[in-house]
């Protein structure tokens, strides 16, 4: 698969800055359950996804796509948030740019690797034609 390993690093990335977010933003008076949650959604996905991507399964380049673009849209409301006066820390600014920077990087080459994948299904070439079979009339 191409650019496995641009995908592989950014996924890592991710998942470092998910632990990052929830250690020092994340509020430690938060129900378990969210935040079980965020650990899945945050940590062990793109875990996961990096794990089907070293395997080269095509359509984990797609569920990153996916991944990446959820993600961005949830650090650009974050970032936006912040901007727009509710409370708010420059770390929080810091992490939610990192992690929107390497959620737009998942979806380039998340698009490109599967956009590869599809084109190396095709069948290579075309056949050639069917001779035309004799009929009756110039045979006799």
């Amino acid at each position: 698969m191409p650019h496995r390993q641009i995908l592989l690093v950014t996924l890592l990335t991710l998942a470092a800055v998910g632990v990052a977010t929830l250690l020092l933003v994340m509020s430690p008076a938060m129900p378990g359950s969210p935040h079980v949650l965020w650990w899945l959604f945050l940590v062990l996905l793109p875990l996961v996804l990096a794990a089907a991507i070293l395997l080269g399964w095509g359509w984990a380049a797609m569920a990153s796509v996916a991944y990446g673009t959820i993600g961005l849209a949830i650090d650009l409301a974050t970032v936006v948030s912040i901007l727009g006066g509710r409370e708010g820390s420059d770390l929080t600014i810091a992490l939610s740019v990192v992690n929107g920077s390497a959620n737009f990087a998942l979806i380039v080459f998340g698009g490109r690797a599967f956009w590869t994948v599809l084109q190396g299904l095709r069948p290579r070439g075309s056949r050639p034609p069917n001779p035309p079979s004799p009929s009756p009339s110039s045979g006799a």
